[in-house]
């Protein structure tokens, strides 16, 4: 049975955990020739590893640090040197923090708009070229609940997760007619490694002594289906975004939270 990215090529942003790693894995089951960047070097040689285990999963690895214009110039030119073509980016590198706004410094400002939404454009801006000439493409960008709505004690994330869903629906209308649909995930509440740090400061600024499990579960209490999401949820609609399912889709940030946006 074929694979639904079969004869794709796809590069995965932050793939040397969670949510990105889950996403080279399955785009690579699902067929695609799969580049996995991190600047976590350890942390996408593993990736790498898990990916090219298995029988007829084809992928390469990069460190990459998708701040820096000429890093991510290399990272698609070696994925074109090695596979040919681009057609499928998905950038998910992202960091997170909380900090309330008066405390906030221009340092960490400057940091989180350059992870979460400066290597955005980026990742863009040097895919492109490849997914016009290969006759069109996906670009799926990782936003955030964070930038449908306000969260507390988050201004630069909150900023910086809105400017990616205005990205993505500028670059939809640019480069539609040439064939790229570029489309925003939304995801909420799923416990990684980067959402936990950002449970325990948060929990530790409000005086709270409560553990991470009981943080998820209180969140999870919160939302409609009762339980917070898994990194396979949100593989799993970059997955679709990726594929020709999704063909007539673009200029849309796809909520992702269990119905936070119904409460």
């Amino acid at each position: 049975m074929a694979g639904r990215l079969d004869g794709k090529v796809a590069i995965v942003t932050g793939s040397g955990s969670g949510i990105g790693r889950a996403a080279a894995q399955l785009f690579a089951a699902e067929g695609a020739r799969v580049m996995c960047a991190d600047i976590n070097e350890k942390g996408v040689m593993e990736t790498l590893e898990s990916i090219k285990g298995r029988p007829g999963h084809s992928a390469i690895a990069s460190r990459v640090d998708v701040t820096v214009p000429a890093e991510v110039e290399r990272m698609v030119a070696d994925t074109v040197k090695a596979f040919g073509k681009l057609d499928v980016l998905y950038a998910n590198a992202g960091i997170g923090e909380s900090c309330n706004a008066i405390d906030l410094t221009i340092e960490q400002w400057s940091r989180m708009i350059a992870v979460n939404l400066t290597s955005v454009w980026l990742s863009a801006k040097y895919s492109l070229p490849h997914m016009i000439a290969a006759g069109g493409g996906s670009i799926i960008n990782q936003s955030s609940s964070a930038g449908l709505m306000a969260v507390p004690a988050m201004p630069h994330y909150c900023a910086a997760k809105t400017g990616v869903i205005g990205l993505t629906r500028q670059l939809a209308l640019d480069y539609g007619p040439k064939g790229v649909r570029a489309n925003a995930i939304c995801p909420s509440a799923i416990p990684t490694p980067l959402m936990d740090t950002v449970w325990s400061k948060r929990a530790k600024d409000a005086g709270s002594n409560m553990t991470i499990p009981q943080l998820e579960a209180a969140t999870a209490a919160k939302l409609p289906l009762r339980r917070l999401g898994v990194v396979a949820d949100c593989a799993n609609l970059a997955l679709f975004l990726a594929s020709d399912e999704s063909s007539w889709i673009t200029g849309t940030a796809m909520p992702l939270d269990g119905g936070l946006a119904a409460t």
